[in-house]
């Protein structure tokens, strides 16, 4: 056995059939009536969530051309041979990952793949660099290994007061590498110091949600200017260029 095996096998374990602690089943009918209230209890903050769904989809209805004109700036820049770099905390880091993951593959149709970077995604990296830095360069240190001019960061956080988000903000800034935000309701630091954000009116948990939406919608515009180019089509002679 290992030490966490020995350590789980004396915690006391519950006889079969036992309800968990606070439900009682002294009283059946009581026991029940806990249930229904809790079952009530869950149904209702499920229903809230996903009301709150709303407010994100109007907030970035209200902010269609400006994703719309986030993807086709995209496209041009990566048909041009920049990149993108994409950088978040947590969920949010793997929404980015999400983002560079349609560029490199694919978002629906065949295409040429394009270099997009999540400065999250290699961990040895990020690991040397926050242990040797702070966890607050650990985006910036990245920026400036891979920014160039004329590239494009696209920084994600539902709060938008990441300090790590701020100094890959400002690195960039230095690089003439543009900056987008998507973030939670603004006013907030991160959607300021960028060059552009989307800034969702919505709870945290939403606001997130609404990032994903937020890509999606992007990446349709991007691959309409890939296609409208004609610069896309895939295979090898296309690839080398």
């Amino acid at each position: 056995m290992t030490p966490e095996s020995l350590r789980e096998a004396e915690l006391p374990a519950l006889p079969r059939g036992a309800a968990p602690p606070g439900l009682s089943t002294a009283n059946p009918v009581g026991h029940q009536a806990a249930l229904h209230e809790a079952a009530l209890g869950s149904q209702q903050a499920v229903r809230t969530h996903l009301e709150n769904v709303l407010p994100a989809l109007r907030s970035l209805e209200s902010q269609a051309d400006r994703l719309a004109g986030w993807g086709m700036e995209l496209a041009q820049r990566l048909l041009s041979g920049q990149k993108l770099l994409a950088a978040g905390n947590g969920g949010s880091a793997a929404e980015a990952q999400h983002l560079t993951a349609e560029l490199v593959g694919r978002f629906d149709g065949e295409r040429m793949p394009f270099s997009a970077i999540s400065l999250h995604a290699e961990s040895s990296a990020v690991t040397a660099i926050a242990n040797d830095y702070g966890y607050a360069e650990l985006f910036a240190r990245q920026v400036r290994a891979h920014g160039r001019s004329g590239d494009i960061l696209v920084l994600l956080s539902t709060s938008g007061q990441s300090p790590n988000l701020l100094r890959a903000a400002e690195a960039a800034a230095r690089l003439n590498v543009t900056t987008w935000a998507l973030t939670g309701p603004a006013p907030n630091p991160l959607a300021s110091c960028c060059d552009d954000a989307v800034a969702i009116d919505a709870i945290s948990a939403n606001a997130q949600e609404g990032h994903l939406i937020a890509l999606h919608a992007m990446c349709r515009a991007f691959e309409a200017e890939v296609a409208r180019r004609g610069q896309g089509i895939p295979g090898p002679e296309a690839e080398r260029g």
